[in-house]
């Protein structure tokens, strides 16, 4: 977890103004502690990716929502490929290797 000024510390291009406005618009989420307004190691990582998004790349202020749905939803993608790999690694070797024949059928009508 860390405190909100020292997120903002931690990262040179970081302007508390920004940070307030992805934080009203939900770009990124905090909680309340004791200490204040705080960030999980998640939430950090997600503040630097916007940071690289918005400082380095220019992504203008208006597209940023839309740009990390996109990064949300491969995220989710992502997530949820893994656990159907998981269950097919559960089957038998004879279903895996099925489902991997299929696959590749697939990909190559697709090609």
């Amino acid at each position: 977890m860390m405190q909100f000024d020292e997120l903002i510390a931690s990262i040179d291009e970081l302007r508390r103004e920004d940070l307030d406005e992805w934080l009203a618009e939900a770009l990124v989420s905090s909680q309340q502690a004791n200490e204040g307004t705080v960030f999980s190691d998640a939430e950090c990582a997600r503040v630097r990716l916007i940071c690289t998004l918005r400082y380095d790349l220019d992504v203008e202020t208006d597209t940023l929502p839309l740009v990390m749905q996109l990064i949300d939803e491969l995220h989710a993608t992502r997530q949820r490929l893994r656990q159907l790999s998981g269950a097919v690694m559960t089957q038998d070797e004879a279903v895996q290797e099925t489902v991997v024949r299929l696959l590749r059928q697939r990909w190559e009508d697709e090609a």
